[in-house]
């Protein structure tokens, strides 16, 4: 079954760039956006964070932390980081548990082959770690401004603006 706005958040804790570790029991009592992306430095994903990264000073402000997921080592998720100054947490997912649990860990069919990978997904977490927004299947073009729509909205609810 697949995780829905109103649902519950999984807990996690993952390696990620810049030689931290990411976690749910940390970002507890404050939003966060968790977006999931099948792989580092190619070019659908690469625009993706990049929009993230612009979006990042908007996201900070609404005190909402932004973590980028992949199946990636580490090695490959810093070397992204890096080549791209993406200074929000890139986390590896290696073993797909967390991609698994949030039901974006799925059969693709590329040229005929069948094979598992992400399906580039993004769940908005509410500070009570409630999932409050889903997005899955995302088109990369102007996402990152719908979540940035979505996040406004939650927290200016939760603040009474």
């Amino acid at each position: 079954m697949s995780i829905q706005a109103g649902d519950q958040a999984i807990e996690f804790s993952l390696p990620a760039s810049g030689g931290r570790t990411v976690g749910s029991k940390t970002l507890a009592g404050h939003p966060y956006v968790l977006y999931f992306y099948p792989k580092a430095d190619t070019p659908g994903c690469t625009r993706e964070a990049c929009a993230f990264q612009e979006a990042l000073t908007q996201f900070g402000s609404l005190k909402v932390a932004v973590i980028g997921v992949s199946p990636d080592a580490m090695p490959a998720i810093e070397n992204f980081a890096a080549k791209y100054g993406l200074s929000f947490p890139l986390a590896s997912d290696a073993g797909h548990e967390l991609a698994s649990a949030y039901d974006v860990w799925v059969e693709k069919l590329r040229y005929g082959r069948h094979y598992m990978g992400i399906e580039r997904s993004t769940f908005l977490v509410d500070g009570n770690g409630k999932v409050a927004q889903v997005w899955r299947k995302v088109t990369v073009d102007g996402h990152s401004a719908e979540v940035a729509a979505a996040v406004s909205a939650l927290t200016g609810a939760a603040s009474g603006a």
